[in-house]
């Protein structure tokens, strides 16, 4: 569908990449990775059109559309939702052509109109709403207008705009940047079901494992196109590289550091899903952290000047904005050497927290108690975003610590990858990363003995996240992280806290239980919604005779007696039992399908433990090899198939809930 013929590209004289010769078909997803700098953005405007390769051609098949997600969003008063609609320009195509006609047209018209239902125009608002409910948006909000917006939420409505759009290939250039973990699990099952072709840059591992099946890489300016996902590729790049044995001792060291933690905890049970997790990390290293190659980045956090215990602590306190509360009666306490992770849903009140322990929001109720020698280091987007523009990362580090010499914050800046006149450039001229992490060297400097994380990973390349989590790791002092990389959350953080309906509480289980909490949410409020239906038929939209009966006795309630109240309560049940029992054969269907997918995924993960092996890359390997990744692709399409039975059967109850019948 794809194809590069010896594609070379330069930028400001500089070469990224060459000699690229390679083929992407139809329905493949592909994940574009490397560090930052490396050329991929330049590759997604070749693929567009936009931006011509130096040297080659780049073909698309014909009549192939091609999607990307909008950097810059109009501000206007048209409703959220409209403007995702948008993204279907078929679709609003027949209905303009639909509006034009007049009553001479008839036969046009019908046609219109058929093409109209063909393209799923008629279930094209359902259709908007459920990506902007996804992507994290509350139902009232799909009617407000696209100004009145942050910026980061208008990211999201391009988002879901680029998604609505029927176009055969799907460009994606960090769609998880501004999204919430939750958005982000989301949006990995929408992509993994979603046909058609993807091309998606990402820095986040397990998102790229879970989305993609093919990994297109740029580094040391060479395109490389490798069939299976993120950890295939670091398999085949270690084995391609020789440097296994090196790689395996730093494997045995981060192995020695995590069985350490498991026979520390795994007795608390306050620690012993934790330690669960981290068993599941021991049997993962064979997949990813052995086959790392050398990071450019070389920094760790210094030992606090002090760790008092405790840091900070909250008692009995209301958190909001104006007297609207977002958190009530929150008790809580961050210890010396405490290491949390904080989930939960958008708009939640994760950041609320977050700038409360800071103290950068005043409580509405109760009290916030520091240590007395408390030092917090925070970082957050707008910490990023408020850093000098007119100062170089070098003027930056001397003025946050005068004491050190030029050549003192020359070599510790080093440490973050700013090199030579770099270090001199304006803050103004540099990249998202490089500005993330020069935010993050000035609060490394500052030797905290408490970190608040919020979003720490956005904008930095793979490379630069297991560099900021290998400082964690051996960080003395207490850490607080929200993250949507859940890479991140399992390599640094001990336990995790569940902000859910207005409370703070400990989370006891880890991050694959907190998608299956999600989960469960999504299921009971649509359960609720069932519910109402049955018992508040007045609010059901969909109303049956019974309830409509009952409507009718609810506004007269003088003109019954309590018999005939009664007798429409038995109705009432005998009606919720029948539709019940109809719905049986359909949850069972759901339960099979849902097995199915477990056996599907357990087969997945048999193979790739298979594929881990190192002398499997061996060059006398390569006839098992072959066999064994056309074992993983079986694999990867049985897992695909029973997802999509799954969700057939899961769509089939959700609309026979919704219609009353079926």
């Amino acid at each position: 569908m794809l194809s590069f013929n010896e594609v070379a590209c330069r930028r400001d004289g500089r070469l990224l990449f060459s000699d690229v010769n390679c083929v992407i078909h139809a329905g493949q997803k592909v994940g574009l990775t490397g560090a930052n700098g490396t050329g991929k953005s330049s590759l997604f405007a070749m693929i567009q059109g936009s931006f011509e390769p130096d040297t080659g051609t780049i073909s698309l098949q014909q009549q192939v559309g091609i999607t990307h997600v909008a950097q810059e969003t109009t501000l206007s008063d048209r409703s959220a939702l409209e403007y995702v609609v948008d993204g279907d320009q078929r679709i609003r195509t027949l209905q303009s052509q639909i509006a034009e006609c007049d009553d001479t047209q008839g036969e046009r018209l019908a046609t219109l109109l058929a093409d109209l239902d063909q393209a799923g125009g008629y279930t094209v608002q359902s259709r908007a709403g459920a990506l902007l409910n996804g992507l994290g948006f509350a139902t009232d909000q799909h009617t407000w207008p696209v100004a009145q917006f942050s910026g980061g939420w208008r990211m999201r409505l391009n988002l879901g705009q680029a998604l609505m759009s029927p176009n055969e290939l799907l460009l994606l250039d960090e769609p998880t940047n501004h999204l919430d973990l939750d958005a982000v699990l989301w949006l990995e099952s929408w992509l993994r079901l979603r046909e058609g072709t993807l091309i998606l840059i990402s820095h986040d591992r397990e998102f790229l494992d879970a989305v993609t099946n093919t990994t297109l890489h740029i580094e040391a300016q060479t395109v490389s196109l490798v069939t299976g996902n993120y950890s295939a590729f670091e398999r085949w790049r270690a084995a391609r590289l020789g440097n296994q044995q090196a790689l395996h001792e730093k494997t045995q060291a981060r192995r020695k550091e995590l069985q350490s933690f498991v026979d520390r905890f795994r007795a608390k049970a306050t620690k012993a899903r934790q330690a669960q997790s981290r068993l599941k990390m021991l049997e993962r290293l064979g997949e990813t952290s052995a086959v790392r190659v050398e990071s450019p980045f070389t920094f760790s956090f210094q030992t606090p000047d002090n760790l008092p215990s405790p840091l900070v602590v909250l008692d009995n306190a209301s958190l909001g904005y104006d007297d609207a509360v977002v958190l009530n009666k929150v008790n809580l306490t961050i210890q010396s050497g405490d290491r949390i992770g904080l989930l939960g849903v958008n708009g939640a009140g994760k950041s609320t927290l977050v700038k409360a322990l800071v103290g950068q929001l005043a409580l509405l109720q109760g009290t916030r108690t520091p240590a007395q020698k408390l030092t917090i280091g925070y970082f957050a987007q707008h910490q990023v975003d408020q850093l000098r523009s007119d100062h170089s990362p070098l003027q930056a580090l001397t003025a946050h610590d005068p004491r050190l010499t030029d050549a003192q914050a020359r070599t510790f800046l080093g440490g973050f990858d700013f090199h030579g006149d770099q270090a001199l450039q304006p803050a103004a001229t540099l990249s998202g990363g490089e500005r993330a992490r020069l935010a993050l060297a000035l609060i490394v400097q500052s030797r905290p003995n408490l970190l608040l994380l919020d979003e720490p990973t956005n904008h930095l390349d793979i490379t630069m996240r297991q560099a900021l989590a290998d400082a964690l790791v051996s960080f003395e002092g207490a850490l607080l992280v929200i993250s949507h990389d859940r890479t991140m959350l399992r390599t640094v953080v001990d336990s995790l806290w569940l902000i859910a309906e207005s409370t703070v509480a400990p989370f006891n289980d880890d991050l694959d239980g907190y998608a299956r909490w999600l989960a469960s949410r999504r299921q009971q409020q649509n359960n609720q919604t069932l519910d109402n239906s049955v018992t508040n038929p007045r609010n059901s939209g969909k109303l049956s005779a019974v309830a409509s009966e009952s409507s009718t006795l609810s506004q007269t309630p003088n003109a019954q007696d309590s018999q005939s109240h009664s007798v429409d309560r038995r109705q009432l049940k005998r009606d919720a039992a029948q539709r019940r029992a109809r719905l049986a054969p359909l949850t069972q269907a759901v339960s099979r399908h849902e097995k199915q997918l477990d056996a599907a995924l357990r087969l997945l993960a048999e193979t790739r433990e298979k594929l881990s092996v190192g002398e499997l890359y061996n060059e006398d390997q390569k006839s098992a090899l072959s066999q064994l990744l056309e074992a993983e692709s079986a694999a990867r399409l049985q897992v695909d198939s029973a997802e999509e039975l799954l969700l057939e059967s899961m769509e089939a109850l959700e609309q026979a809930t919704d219609g009353g019948s079926v």
